[in-house]
Formats: C-alpha cells, structure tokens, sequence
C-alpha cells in the first residue's frame, strides 16, 4: 500500500513538472517565435471552443425542456447534441414556415372573399362573417419573439389564434400579445412552433369554446362553418405547407367550397378550397384535439 502510494506521488509530482515545463516552454515560445506559437495553439483553442459550445448547446437543450415543462432527451441522428421536445405525447412537426410544392388553388372571385384594407387593419370578407387578418410575417410583429424564437418564423399558431379571438369576440388580440401569452402559459415549442394545447388553452383563456372533431367528413365541416363557427386546423405537407401548419378555417361559400385564414400567405386566403383536399391534409396527430378544433363564442 505505502508503495502504490508513493508511486501516486511520484507520478503527480511527474505530470506537474511537465505541465510546468511545457507551460515555461509555451511562454518562452510566445516570445521567441509568435508564428510557431500561434501554430501550437490554434488546434487547442478550437477544440476547447468546440467542448464549450457543445456543452452550451447540451445545457440550454436542458433548460428549454425544462422551462418549457417539457420532456427531453438526445438526438442520436445529429453530430451535435440536440433536444427532441416533446409534451403530453406529442411529437410536433416543425411549423417552421416552408412554402410548399403544390401549386394553390385558384384565387377566388371577388364576390365570394375579399382582403380589404381598413383602419382598423385587414378584413377578409365572405363566409358568414368578417374576419380580422394578421401576417406573421408582416413587419409589425416578424421579428418579435415568440419564446426564443420569432413570430415570423414559428408563429403560424399564436397568429392563427389572434384572428380568432379577434373575430369571434370583442376583443382585439394581435399576434405579439397571442404569442405572449402562449409562451408565458407553456404552449411555445421551442425550434418548432407551438404545442398542439394552444388551441384549448387559448380558447378557455379568451372566451371561446372548443370542439375537438378528429373524424370530421366534408359535409360535417360544410355545415359547421355554414353556421358562423370557425375552424383551427392543423396541416402536413401538401397545398399549406412542407411540414406542420396552423390555418383558421373561416367559412363556407354557397358551392360548398372553404373559405380559410392562412397567417403565412395572403394568396392563399382568397382561394377558395375543396373540404375534402383540406381534409386528406391534414396532420395525423390526435394529440390535445388534433387536428381539427371548432370553434365558437362561448355561451353562443
């Protein structure tokens, strides 16, 4: 015993005197010869930054999932370590904005929907009422955050939310307060958009009742919206987006078409859209009521 412990002390004694020696001969070096200096400790500098980054990265993944009160873990399939977030079950598609492929519909006659300029803002018409439209992406609030993202990037559901609430009661909720409101009431997903309880949750919160339809077929959603109700629905790929995406279905046109709020294209807003295409579109989730809600004033 007292032989492996003097073995110890010698070896500590060993490595520090290297570790000093090195250390005069670095700074021997600085002085002597810059060049061969800087070419010594260039690969040093970058692999400590590297470790310090990835620890970074590892533990602001675990802040974000905790805050957020989320579940984490590793994403094995990345060289990085990243977070894989997830709540109540969900897996959440990215709603990051990504335009899609297909082409959109065609735009409507002016008869049927209109996007009007007013004082008050922009106004969609048609349907069974008149709908406040907000862009996420428009300048106002773009660049505002969302959590620690931004409305425009990852906002499609606290802006498809605020042009509810403010078409359905008396009050007036733009995007920056709706995403706000969301991120301070756990619903923002970070990287990712928005947890699929944002819908409830914000319905309960400004007076709106919610109505969770899974299995809806096309004439249930005719005759919904035909009766002044509206619709959160939640998109995958095809005519909306390239991953997941929040739109406000907004009402019904005499043919039988729909009429939407899509709070990351204006063109598509004044299109007028097969129920059945909207329908075989939508996201597979079932989580938290997705991914059809009806909504309608509550106490209607």
């Amino acid at each position: 015993m007292k032989r492996n412990s003097h073995l110890k002390k010698v070896l500590a004694i060993s490595v520090l005197a290297v570790v000093c020696i090195g250390t005069a001969e670095l700074a021997v070096c600085r002085v002597a010869d810059p060049a061969l200096y800087e070419r010594i400790m260039d690969p040093v500098r970058r692999t400590v930054s590297s470790g310090w980054t990835l620890a970074s990265d590892g533990a602001r993944t675990v802040y974000d999932a905790v805050s957020d009160g989320a579940s984490w873990a590793w994403d094995k399939t990345s060289s990085a370590v990243t977070g894989v977030l997830r709540k109540d079950g969900e897996d959440l598609e990215s709603q990051a904005v990504l335009e899609p492929d297909e082409k959109p519909a065609p735009l409507a006659d002016p008869a049927a929907t209109t996007l009007e300029q007013r004082e008050t803002g922009e106004i969609l018409t048609g349907g069974n009422r008149e709908i406040v439209y907000y862009n996420q992406t428009d300048d106002a609030w773009s660049d505002q955050p969302y959590g620690r993202d931004t409305l425009g990037a990852y906002g499609c559901g606290p802006t498809c939310l605020s042009m509810a609430v403010s078409s359905l009661t008396d009050q007036a909720v733009d995007p920056e307060e709706m995403a706000r409101w969301a991120a301070e009431n756990g619903h923002w997903a970070r990287r990712s958009g928005s947890y699929l309880s944002i819908v409830n949750g914000a319905a309960a919160a400004y007076g709106l009742e919610a109505e969770s339809l899974p299995n809806c077929d096309a004439e249930r959603l005719r005759l919904e919206l035909a009766a002044g109700k509206m619709a959160v629905a939640l998109m995958t790929k095809g005519h909306f987006t390239n991953g997941g995406h929040f739109i406000l279905l907004r009402g019904a046109t005499l043919n039988g078409g729909i009429l939407v709020a899509d709070p990351s294209s204006r063109e598509r807003s004044l299109a007028v859209w097969d129920p059945q295409l909207i329908l075989d579109e939508l996201s597979k989730s079932r989580s938290s009521g997705a991914p059809l809600w009806i909504l309608s004033p509550a106490n209607s």
